[in-house]
């Protein structure tokens, strides 16, 4: 209990300022589980997974007895949503090592269909026109479309991580151009660094993903062994 408290209390000093040791860790693990979900390891599930879970005592504010008081419901509702998607993106990369003899990477990277990536589009704006309003009902930090797009955003990256589309990368850059400026404007300035130095890394992985996209080469691709449930055929 002593070492739960003291999670939940410690703060770094910076200037005459304090980060919040839970927010800094929180994006450590978000970082090693980019990294990891880079090189297409099982493994960055579950440390993302941890990340999620001091990230959301963070974004809840003084819930948890934050340092910051400001309440950003749509960064805490990714991060319990971060959490459910990483689950099912766990237990697919799983799947997916197992089906091709229990070593090396987990998924092989390929493009999105044409009609995949206009419902993506569509879904990005919709749920954040959606979102929105119910946001500033619960009294998200503005502006609550941020917050909104930062959500959304981030759901279907996740999700278009754990199904192996290259394109979730590109996805990640258009969060963070929204949400770097909302961190730092409510005052997560470890979490907004942290998001900036992720839209380089992101770019990154979209190469390299990319790259692996041309060069991967198997009997039963990942579209046949796991069906696009985003597009009816």
């Amino acid at each position: 209990m002593d070492l739960l408290r003291w999670l939940f209390e410690a703060q770094i000093p910076v200037g005459g300022s304090v980060l919040i040791l839970r927010e800094v860790l929180g994006n450590i693990f978000g970082l090693i589980s980019a990294f990891g979900g880079m090189r297409r390891r099982v493994w960055a599930w579950p440390v993302g997974i941890a990340g999620n879970l001091l990230l959301l005592t963070v974004f809840l504010g003084n819930v948890f007895g934050s340092a910051t008081p400001a309440t950003l419901w749509g960064q805490a509702g990714r991060q319990a949503m971060f959490i459910g998607v990483a689950l099912y993106g766990w237990h697919r990369w799983q799947q997916g090592r197992q089906s091709a003899g229990g070593g090396g990477v987990a998924v092989a990277p390929r493009w999105a269909s044409n009609k995949t990536r206009i419902i993506l589009a569509l879904s990005l704006v919709a749920g954040t026109a959606a979102l929105t309003p119910l946001f500033d009902s619960l009294g998200s930090y503005p502006p609550v479309w941020a917050d909104a797009w930062t959500f959304m955003g981030s759901l279907l990256a996740t999700y278009g991580m754990a199904r192996g589309w290259t394109e979730f990368w590109l996805i990640w850059v258009a969060v963070d151009i929204v949400g770097v400026p909302l961190l730092f404007s409510a005052g997560y300035y470890a979490s907004a660094v942290m998001y900036l130095f992720y839209g380089f890394f992101t770019l990154t992985g979209f190469f390299i993903w990319w790259r692996a996209s041309k060069v991967a080469a198997s009997p039963v691709t990942v579209e046949t062994a796991f069906p696009d449930p985003l597009v009816a055929k």
